[in-house]
This record gives structure tokens, C-alpha cells and sequence, in this order.
């Protein structure tokens, strides 16, 4: 059965992952209005997604606007074989007006 009680949205943005004033290169890959889904390279994040962590994550949307969410990690798994990928959860802490319009026009 489905927990999610948002619908998600497939994309592919390139993004960044600010943690104590370092950024790291993610994807997003899917969205929703209370969390997104981010994939990166473990080599080049050398980061611990433990649960409750928080991040920024800052990416320009089609229109040129840059988006800041503040958020947190729910849940993170390195992709096998070899941990090649880490996939994070990451809950939206209080998502800004512009990301909810953005999300909208992802329709």
C-alpha cells in the first residue's frame, strides 16, 4: 500500500547540496510537495546522509529562477553493485510559495 501522500513528479534537474558551506553536485528525480528524491556519486559527496540531517538544496528552474529548499534527510541507500549511487529522501522543511507554483507548472 502507497504511504505517500503526495504525488511525486518524474524530473531530471541538476542541483546542488550545501552542507556547512560545501556544495556537492545531485540530481533530482523526483518531487513532490513535502520531498524530493536525489541521486549523487558517493566519491564525489563525501557526506553522511544520516536521518534528520540537514541540507540545501539550490537549483534553477526553465524560467531562470533559483529555488533554496531547506530539508531534511527521511531515508538514503547506496545503489548496488559497489555503492556506485546514493539514494536520498529528503523531507521539504516549510516549502517556499515559488516551489509550490514551479511544482505546478511541472503539470
Amino acid at each position: 500500500m502507497e504511504r505517500r501522500s503526495s504525488k511525486r513528479k518524474i524530473v531530471s534537474i541538476h542541483a546542488e547540496l550545501i552542507s556547512d558551506g560545501t556544495s556537492y553536485e545531485v540530481f533530482i528525480e523526483n518531487m513532490s510537495k513535502d520531498g524530493i528524491y536525489i541521486v549523487t556519486n558517493p566519491e564525489k559527496t563525501n557526506v553522511d546522509f544520516i536521518t534528520g540531517k540537514r541540507f540545501n538544496v539550490k537549483f534553477q528552474t526553465a524560467s531562470g529562477g533559483i529555488l533554496n529548499l531547506k530539508c531534511r534527510v527521511k531515508w538514503q541507500y547506496k545503489t548496488p553493485p559497489h555503492g556506485l549511487t546514493y539514494s536520498v529522501g529528503m523531507e521539504i522543511i516549510d516549502p517556499p510559495a515559488p516551489y509550490e507554483e514551479f511544482l505546478q507548472s511541472l503539470e
